[in-house]
């Protein structure tokens, strides 16, 4: 089964920084990979499931015009809140996954130290919703660019494809690879699983002892972001 929530309000409960990512280093420098890893310089709308206290949606933030952050433990997002209370752009909100996966699409999903919580059945239906919540290729975006490059939604020149069509969206997931008791699952096969959802097709791998971080797009032409730029 997954991992139940009570798990989680135990954890919050006794620590309000149960992982210390407020203090170690490994979480502050995977948390910058993480996000010098997006192959947009900017995304109109973002989804952060699983936010914990927002130290990697703070990250987000700062690349998406409208981003959405969801966690189930509500003291979690209560502290999330309150780091992000000066981005008006950002919402923050109580949520259990896949049940209250929300009913709109993203051009930028993210996935962090996630997956791995879920068990076969919750786990194909997380990523059936993140697969398909991500912006489909071709959607219409405005016509005409800004003064500084970017269309009047923030997008840069190299994130629309020809014609004003914008790229499909981008996932990303970055997830631990070492053994723990209360995950359902290693990192490693969270990321096979991921690589094997039909249409999505992955950008880049980085992958270390400790953690996997990968990038996947819904639009098979814009797997190469040197293409995105018109460069190729």
């Amino acid at each position: 089964m997954s991992t139940p929530i009570s798990y989680f309000e135990r954890m919050y409960a006794a620590d309000p920084d149960p992982w210390s990512f407020e203090t170690r280093w490994y979480d502050a420098r995977k948390h910058a990979l993480t996000v010098d890893a997006l192959p947009a310089r900017r995304y109109r709308s973002g989804f952060e499931p699983g936010c914990s206290t927002g130290l990697l949606t703070s990250r987000l933030a700062a690349r998406c015009d409208r981003l959405l952050a969801t966690d189930a433990v509500g003291s979690a997002v209560q502290t999330a809140a309150a780091r992000l209370a000066d981005r008006p752009h950002v919402t923050i909100r109580t949520g259990q996954l896949p049940r209250d996966w929300p009913d709109e699409t993203f051009d930028l999903i993210v996935l962090s130290e996630l997956a791995y919580y879920f068990d076969d059945t919750d786990l194909a239906t997380l990523l059936h919703h993140a697969a398909n919540s991500l912006t489909p290729p071709g959607d219409l975006a405005p016509s005409g660019l800004a003064p500084n490059g970017l269309a009047p939604n923030g997008l840069a020149s190299g994130d629309l494809a020809s014609g004003g069509l914008v790229r499909g969206g981008d996932l990303v997931a970055v997830h631990w690879r070492h053994p723990v008791a209360e995950h359902a699952r290693s990192g490693d096969e969270v990321h096979a699983a991921l690589a094997a959802v039909p249409g999505l097709h992955r950008i880049s791998r980085h992958e270390e002892a400790d953690f996997l971080l990968e990038v996947f797009t819904r639009d098979p032409l814009a797997a190469s972001v040197a293409r995105r730029e018109g460069l190729v």
